[in-house]
């Protein structure tokens, strides 16, 4: 498998077309639109950008196909505030595959602790908490 870091537009779109291929057999499931989404990571859009920074993956399996994605977060107003350093993570999407799972949280969690972090919140957002915060578990 193979985890790529998504830098240009070939790799955004397919950071938006993971979820469809996960979840085309859910009825319940509703796709996000895609331009709320690349608001999340546009440094021009996103104030929050101003004091923190966002990352985001997309992982691969052996065959190249795209299953799995990740993004993470640090807002340096807030992240020290905290009894541990605190960044995020979110817009975690894999089909089901332990090691793909595991490989996608282990990248984030690297790359938080570059970044000084001590712990993850997930899933969350980078930017306002009304949009694409916390996980629906039961009652779907």
């Amino acid at each position: 498998m193979t985890i790529l870091e998504v830098n240009n537009r070939k790799l955004i779109n397919e950071f938006h077309k993971i979820p469809f291929s996960i979840y085309k057999n859910d009825k319940n499931w509703i796709p996000h639109i895609k331009q709320e989404v690349e608001k999340v990571f546009d440094k021009e859009k996103n104030k929050y950008f101003r004091h923190g920074e966002a990352i985001r993956w997309i992982l691969k399996d052996e065959s190249g196909k795209n299953i799995g994605r990740i993004a993470a977060f640090i807002n340096h107003k807030i992240a020290k505030t905290e009894n541990q350093a605190t960044g995020g993570i979110g817009f975690f999407e894999c089909q089901e595959n332990e090691q793909g799972a595991i490989k996608m949280f282990n990248t984030a969690k690297a790359w938080l602790e570059s970044k000084g972090m001590e712990a993850m919140d997930g899933p969350i957002n980078f930017g306002e908490k009304d949009k694409y915060w916390g996980l629906l578990v039961d009652g779907f």
